[in-house]
């Protein structure tokens, strides 16, 4: 069967809806449905959610009150996994990510990817290339590098804990979503450390870094930017530092 999409639709100044409406003939070509869940804020933009609301190939569970990102997600993600088939690849995804690979140079090679995966492949984390995380600002590698490199410390596995697309069946899906805790954007690390025994990792230049398309921006000046931001930084450390305690608090407890 084809796979879903789930992707949470935070879009309050309608920025990224001419994108999506640019990329939605590869995505009903490719993928089966697409459910999303705009918070509060993309529901004040009254024209998006009726053409949303008037297209079956979405499904949408839209936010009654304002929650915290991580519980954003989880919402999505359980709703989702509930409403889709239990065998249905569900591809976890970010909209702007999505927009940038289908809207410039990678757009064959992520729709040959999406089209590759079989069910032995799953789940599955998409992760950036050495030449994606080239064009990223070193901050962003540096404290997700570190995330990454305790996993591998603690349980041998080299995975991307803050990763930016996620493939995994619904009905495997419904389970690993009811063991996430955290509210914040470090669940995500949770997910991969329930699924980590069956995970498997596939590097792809796809996910390079998509601000610069997204924001108009020269990508060089961009990048000076954000590392040169402490402020980014600290956005950076305050995902990356709770999902290191998270996977540090799950290794065994020696004695002595």
């Amino acid at each position: 069967m084809k796979p879903a999409l789930a992707f949470p639709y935070n879009d309050p100044d309608g920025t990224m809806f001419p994108h999506l409406r640019s990329i939605l003939p590869d995505l009903k070509g490719h993928f089966e449905h697409a459910y999303v869940c705009p918070p509060l804020s993309t529901q004040k933009q009254v024209d998006i959610m009726k053409w949303l609301h008037a297209d079956d190939f979405f499904t949408v569970f839209p936010l009654d009150a304002n929650l915290r990102v991580g519980e954003h997600f989880a919402h999505l993600y359980q709703r989702a996994a509930d409403a889709a088939h239990p065998d249905q690849p569900l591809h976890l995804c970010y909209l702007d990510r999505v927009s940038f690979a289908l809207e410039g140079d990678y757009r064959d090679s992520f729709l040959a990817d999406v089209d590759s995966l079989f069910p032995a492949d799953l789940p599955l984390i998409f992760h950036r290339s050495p030449r994606a995380w080239e064009t990223h600002p070193k901050n962003y590698l540096e404290l997700e590098g570190i995330v990454t490199t305790v996993g591998k410390n603690l349980f041998g596995r080299e995975l991307d804990y803050a990763w930016c697309h996620l493939v995994v069946c619904a009905g495997q899906l419904r389970e690993v979503i009811r063991l996430v805790k955290h509210p914040e954007i470090s669940m995500v690390a949770e997910m991969v450390f329930y699924l980590q025994e069956s995970i498997q990792t596939r590097d792809v230049d796809w996910l390079a870094w998509e601000d610069p398309f997204i924001l108009g921006r020269d990508a060089d000046e961009l990048k000076r930017e954000r590392e040169n931001s402490v402020d980014e930084t600290q956005k950076r450390l305050a995902y990356a530092i709770p999902m290191i305690e998270f996977l540090t608090g799950q290794y065994p407890k020696t004695e002595g």
